[in-house]
């Protein structure tokens, strides 16, 4: 049998790489190599098809139709060394490697981390990493096998798996109450301040659109973080709007028209079919889905 007219294997799991990914630099760290030879390896795999594999679109690296059948390969070379891999080990684990994950800083913390960390106990050769950013869905290829991200979701490519309900209420410092008393109507929180995001940093409509329906006027403290907005309420900085699996678990926090002003929001987890076909995503997916279930009633409290 004439193997040099077969593709690298190696090859093959770079495009791999790739096609989960979307980027050069994000498949270079995970590969531990570097841009050029990620360029080098798609080239010689070009070459030995016979034509391309890749072609670059606005949101990143794209799969052609002979991409994706070179995927296909892939995808069985990876089955076929990680049962090798079982093999030696005398057992079996797919829910190995490297998993990178972006979620707003909230989620990220309180549900993805310990979400992460068992899952982490019962496979230990998962490795994760997780990237804090509050956004929408990015259409470009985001370097992450999977997003978590807040509010409506417009998917592209990508598919989305709906995750939890979560609910936002307004919320003061207690020296802030004591000091400056609580608005006891919509119209008197114009009177007060606002603690909220950049609003030039702010990509979830949704967290937009309910400032604005509460106040006309920018927020007096701006943080693209959760928690520096929570700091802020806990300094007496103002009032805020915040998740409330967030808020209630502070102390010297007290709420500002119970009953009156709260919004509900959605988080979900949206990743390209070629990163959900791998086991390792899919656990991970799954591990959120169960902690979201578990924690129920802290992200939509009665």
């Amino acid at each position: 049998m004439d193997f040099k007219r077969f593709p690298s294997p190696d090859d093959l799991l770079v495009l791999l790489t790739v096609a989960r990914l979307g980027r050069f630099t994000a498949v270079a760290n995970a590969l531990e190599t570097t841009h050029t030879t990620v360029s080098r390896r798609i080239l010689a795999l070009d070459k030995q098809l016979g034509g391309r594999t890749l072609e670059r679109t606005p949101q990143g690296w794209e799969l052609t139709e002979l991409g994706r059948a070179a995927v296909a390969a892939a995808e069985g070379i990876e089955t076929s060394l990680s049962s090798l891999a079982a093999g030696v080990e005398q057992r079996m684990d797919p829910v190995s490697g490297m998993v990178r994950v972006s979620a707003s800083d909230g989620f990220g913390a309180l549900v993805a981390t310990p979400a992460l960390v068992k899952l982490q106990r019962k496979h230990p050769m998962l490795r994760v990493e997780l990237l804090s950013a509050t956004r929408r869905l990015s259409r470009n290829r985001s370097g992450v096998d999977l997003e978590v991200v807040a509010g409506s979701v417009d998917a592209g490519r990508a598919e989305v798996i709906f995750l939890s309900d979560y609910t936002l209420r307004l919320y003061a410092g207690t020296g802030y109450a004591q000091a400056r008393g609580l608005p006891q109507t919509e119209e008197e929180l114009k009177e007060h301040r606002f603690i909220s995001y950049v609003e030039s940093t702010l990509q979830v409509a949704e967290l937009a659109q309910q400032h604005h329906r509460l106040t006309s006027e920018p927020a007096e403290f701006q943080a693209t973080s959760v928690f520096a907005q929570i700091e802020a309420v806990r300094a007496n900085a103002g009032i805020a709007m915040l998740p409330a699996f967030m808020a209630d678990r502070q102390e010297g926090l007290v709420r500002v028209l119970p009953g009156e002003v709260s919004q509900t929001v959605q988080f979900w987890a949206a990743a390209r079919p070629e990163s959900l076909r791998s086991p390792a995503v899919q656990a991970v997916v799954a591990a959120f889905l169960q902690e979201s279930r578990r924690r129920q009633a802290q992200l939509v409290p009665a």
